[in-house]
């Protein structure tokens, strides 16, 4: 199931007061006298679409004109990505309600599911949901990425031109990075120059955690060196190396101590301290001496510990307040430093890679390129057969290719779409079709020839039978149907074969009603849609009608 217009209404919009109409599916034709009002009709699709709005459209004595329309979108529909893309609330049940509104003070607003939006989204969205083939509208296949894309859904080409942009994708990318490297070589080397430094300089340091701290108390003891040795002597005489020493008097001391315990056993305990601070003494001299041999008194010695403390708070002032923090830092620059000469090297190997993305991407090209030619001429052929039964008995059309210098989104050509309505006319593009006759006739031969692949799911045609009538008028209506199988399409029409072609009718009419004029929208019954029919044929006269009920039968 494709999209559908299921409800428009309008008010204060030009000759149209309110109106509120629920046109069916298939082919709709609206009909009316000159001058009725069918444009109204159009204006209001376009506002939707999110054409530019002008106040002069608003109903004279209104402060303001609204539009809004309601479509079913089915699920699989890519329109509700959109919606959800642009902000607004999910179209529930699948309905998509787009409102604009225009005021007389020249502001408008326009909403998609109640939310506020930009007029961008609107005409995103329109592109997507509506082709109008009118004088000056604007139309998808003029567009020569869309007749790709048309050609491609004609072919059945999706998957390989999916194929071919993610090889483009990489391609541009690998092709982008290797730019990237040649810009920066400079400062490529610069950085890798700088890094190699830092981490030379902290890795040749050789820094420990705590260092600092050991280094602050060796170079305390290697500055008072010489006083601690001093200490040192002065001690060990005091206890031991002198006649006024410690040891000296207590030998007395213990000599006492062995006569008082052989006259009194029970002073055994005084004995065994006297003789343990004896042996106490000797044991503090012994350390006394092995720890001044240790204090180096050698000025060079503390030299190197000032030295490697100031090598230590030159690296601090570099990379971070303690050495752990100089430390991380040089893990992270080796860590940098490693990526850089990692890019530097595959950069080198660049070409190579980039030869191998493009080669794959040219197979890639190539094999599109060849699809799309082969089933161009399929296309010709059957647009012409269609332009044939529209009265264009030996026009022109062709889709020359052309070649570009760099590959591009959708491939490495670009078609278009050339036409000749008559024999020993040059072809010219589409969009340079100044008829809009012509113009609506060859997408009406476009549209059916590619019905099936066509995307764009509502149709609307104004002035498609411009000087075009008869059986050439009979086969505009037949193609119309035919596309109604699959789209739903809008003709506004003068021509009776045309409007008798649809499987339903609407009749635009205008009455006056004291000084205002409104312009209504209705249904015809059967017996109406004879007499609108026969009118449009040119009279009430009852030939007119045979010939309406006529067509009416043969639809």
């Amino acid at each position: 199931m494709s999209a559908t217009l299921t409800s428009l209404r309008i008010r204060n919009l030009a000759l149209v007061e309110e109106l509120f109409w629920e046109p069916p599916g298939g082919f709709v034709a609206i009909t009316g006298e000159t001058g009725a009002g069918k444009s109204v009709i159009l204006g209001a699709i376009k506002l939707l679409l999110g054409e530019r709005a002008d106040k002069s459209l608003i109903r004279s004595g209104a402060d303001a004109c609204t539009v809004e329309g309601v479509f079913m979108i089915p699920s699989e529909s890519p329109l509700h990505e959109i919606v959800a893309g642009g902000g607004a609330d999910p179209c529930e049940d699948g309905q998509l309600i787009i409102k604009r509104v225009v005021s007389t003070a020249g502001t408008g607003k326009q909403f998609l599911n109640a939310s506020a939006c930009p007029l961008s989204l609107l005409k995103h969205i329109g592109d997507l949901l509506v082709d109008l083939h009118g004088p000056h509208d604007h139309q998808s296949l003029f567009s020569r990425d869309q007749q790709l894309l048309v050609l491609d859904a004609f072919a059945g080409n999706a998957e390989h031109r999916k194929s071919y942009a993610a090889k483009r994708k990489e391609w541009l990318q690998l092709t982008a990075e290797k730019k990237r490297l040649t810009e920066d070589a400079e400062s490529l080397a610069r950085e890798l120059d700088l890094l190699s430094h830092q981490v030379n300089e902290i890795e040749s340091a050789a820094l420990q955690p705590g260092e600092e701290e050991q280094l602050l108390s060796k170079q305390r003891t290697a500055a008072n060196a010489h006083r601690l040795c001093a200490i040192c002597s002065e001690m060990s005489a005091s206890l031991i190396n002198s006649d006024e020493a410690i040891a000296s008097r207590w030998t007395e001391v213990s000599r006492l101590a062995k006569e008082l315990l052989r006259l009194d056993s029970s002073t055994q305990n005084i004995a065994l301290s006297v003789s343990g601070v004896f042996e106490s003494l000797q044991d503090l001299s012994r350390d006394l001496d092995r720890y001044a041999s240790t204090v180096d008194e050698d000025p060079q010695s503390l030299s190197a510990i000032d030295d490697r403390l100031d090598a230590i708070q030159s690296l601090k002032r570099k990379y971070g307040s303690t050495i752990e923090a100089v430390i991380a830092f040089g893990t992270e620059a080796a860590s940098k430093l490693a990526h850089l000469r990692q890019r530097e090297e595959r950069g080198a190997g660049f070409d190579e890679e980039i030869a191998r993305a493009k080669a794959s991407l040219d197979e890639a090209s190539k094999k599109l390129t060849k699809i799309r030619k082969q089933v161009a001429s399929k296309l010709e052929d059957l647009v012409k057969l269609h332009l044939n039964d529209l009265g264009f008995a030996r026009a022109g059309f062709s889709i020359p290719f052309e070649d570009l210098l760099e590959p591009a989104p959708l491939g490495c050509e670009q078609i278009d779409f050339l036409f000749a309505p008559n024999p020993g006319e040059p072809e010219r593009p589409l969009r340079m079709i100044a008829s809009s006759g012509e113009i609506s006739r060859v997408m009406l031969a476009l549209k059916t020839s590619l019905a099936a692949q066509d995307s764009v799911p509502i149709l609307v045609f104004d002035e498609i039978d411009a000087n075009v009538g008869g059986e050439i008028g009979a086969m505009v209506g037949a193609k119309m149907k035919e596309l109604g199988l699959s789209h739903q399409v809008f003709c506004i029409t003068h021509l009776p074969q045309v409007a008798a072609g649809a499987s339903s009718q609407y009749v635009v009419t205008k009455e006056t009603s004291g000084d205002r004029t409104r312009t209504r929208l209705a249904e015809t019954s059967p017996e109406s849609r004879i007499t609108e029919i026969a009118r449009m044929l040119g009279g009430k006269l009852a030939s007119a009608r045979c010939h309406a009920e006529a067509l009416l039968s043969s639809k």
